[in-house]
């Protein structure tokens, strides 16, 4: 069991007053709080510091720890003496084994060194939460609220504590797009003190669709034609995210082009994108013997020459 130097861990001398002790304290709680640090191992240097001032601050355990300093060296193994018998009071909690060996069952019971007031953890902002929001295309035509399920981490006085599950119901703003970033004010982790609460981030992806490419608020789709549809024209029905519609495809249309339907794509802030409809010309597999006469027919009497640009 390694031997921890409470002194050192919040940075004051072995003589310090319980003023100090407890500056010192509040200082590093607020610098390694894992709901607002950005430092390295913020958890365990938050508990190491919650852990120090448990003992620190409490006259008994203070010279109960001060009478075993003598037999210790910060990070070196440690044991207990042979007769020693803590009086601290038992309790619950989360501290080091080192703790516990010398204390018993953990920290006291009642109210404890937590962040119980704003006098022990000044106020701050509570931590922002980024969470991926799926969403498919033809849902954002939609003005309903969402359901919306996340995880908001949650931190107690000596680390982290299983997340919580949150529940909201979200009204997305037209022309939601792939990739938007919203924000929900408020909706993030708690303050501490009388801080605000941090703010939820939706990250809108849109779940790729079987029958359309998104490109920003624009949609293609790619239509299968028979060679027939395309050299003597047809009027197909194509499907759009809103319902069916009835496409004209001209005569001699070529395989590859791109027909634009405004306003059938995805919805914007102020109307709609356009779908483009992408023609692929596909040739039918088999066929009778009457269909074969109907094509050498053809190839007989046509004089188009799909290679002409390769005559020299």
């Amino acid at each position: 069991m390694e031997f921890k130097d409470y002194y050192t861990i919040l940075g004051v001398a072995a003589d310090a007053d319980l003023k100090t002790i407890k500056t010192a304290y509040r200082r590093l709680a607020r610098k390694y709080h894992p709901d607002v640090s950005t430092e390295k191992e913020a958890e365990k240097q938050f508990k190491d510091v919650a852990e120090a001032y448990e003992v620190l601050s409490d006259e008994k355990k203070r010279a109960e720890y001060d009478q075993l300093r003598q037999y210790g060296s910060a990070g070196q193994r440690f044991e207990p003496p042979p007769a020693w018998q803590s009086s601290g009071a038992g309790g619950h909690g989360d501290f080091s084994d080192f703790f516990e060996s010398i204390f018993g069952a953990g920290r006291r019971g009642g109210a404890g060194h937590g962040f119980q007031s704003s006098e022990d953890f000044p106020s701050s902002r509570g931590r922002d939460i980024d969470v991926e929001m799926p969403l498919f295309p033809e849902d954002t035509f939609s003005d309903e609220p969402r359901p919306l399920e996340y995880s908001m981490p949650h931190y107690g006085e000596h680390g982290r504590l299983p997340d919580i599950r949150m529940t909201l119901s979200v009204r997305l703003p037209a022309g939601v797009a792939d990739g938007d970033r919203i924000r929900l004010k408020g909706q993030g982790g708690p303050g501490f003190g009388n801080g605000p609460a941090g703010d939820l981030y939706l990250h809108i992806r849109l779940v790729p669709h079987p029958l359309f490419d998104v490109t920003g608020h624009d949609l293609s789709i790619t239509v299968p034609v028979a060679p027939w549809e395309a050299a003597l024209g047809a009027r197909i029905t194509l499907p759009t995210l809103t319902g069916k519609i009835t496409l004209t495809i001209a005569p001699g249309s070529q395989n590859g082009q791109r027909l634009r339907i405004k306003g059938k794509g995805l919805r914007t802030r102020t109307g709609a994108g356009d779908l483009y409809a992408i023609l692929r010309i596909e040739m039918p597999v088999g066929g009778t013997a009457e269909a074969k006469r109907l094509w050498q027919s053809l190839a007989d009497t046509a004089t188009f020459n799909p290679r002409k640009h390769w005559e020299v």
